[in-house]
């Protein structure tokens, strides 16, 4: 759960509405610190095909979109990243405290169980980078 401005929302909402966009393979939605809202949501997400940076945009605008039609504006990400690979366990599990403490700046902690170190230089490449969508 996150809290912005207010609203207490659930990030795996926030996926599932981005998931329900036809581009995305796989997302992952964090909650980092914001000095209005307190927090915001940030999205990290693969493609099912990979694209230039329009259709990167393009694709980011429609999950931005997407979330605002099921859940409202209050849960509209801030930022949209498209990365090759999200970082994940082993067997399969999301590293989310890890996507969030790089999106605050923050030693990722252990990364022991980590399956594909490349992901997660995809999430610090795409953060120096900036997102493709968003502030």
């Amino acid at each position: 759960m996150i809290n912005v401005a207010g609203h207490r929302l659930g990030t795996r909402e926030i996926e599932e509405s981005v998931a329900t966009y036809p581009a995305v393979a796989e997302a992952a939605v964090i909650g980092v610190k914001d000095e209005l809202k307190g927090q915001v949501p940030i999205v990290f997400a693969t493609l099912k095909t990979a694209g230039d940076d329009d259709a990167k945009h393009t694709a980011a605008d429609g999950m931005q979109k997407r979330v605002v039609e099921m859940l409202g504006g209050v849960a509209r990400p801030a930022r949209v990243y498209i990365v090759n690979a999200l970082p994940k366990t082993r067997s399969g599990k999301l590293l989310r405290r890890s996507l969030q403490a790089l999106a605050e700046e923050r030693d990722p902690g252990d990364l022991s169980t980590l399956d594909d170190p490349n992901a997660l230089e995809e999430v610090r490449s795409a953060l120096k980078r900036g997102p493709d969508l968003g502030s």
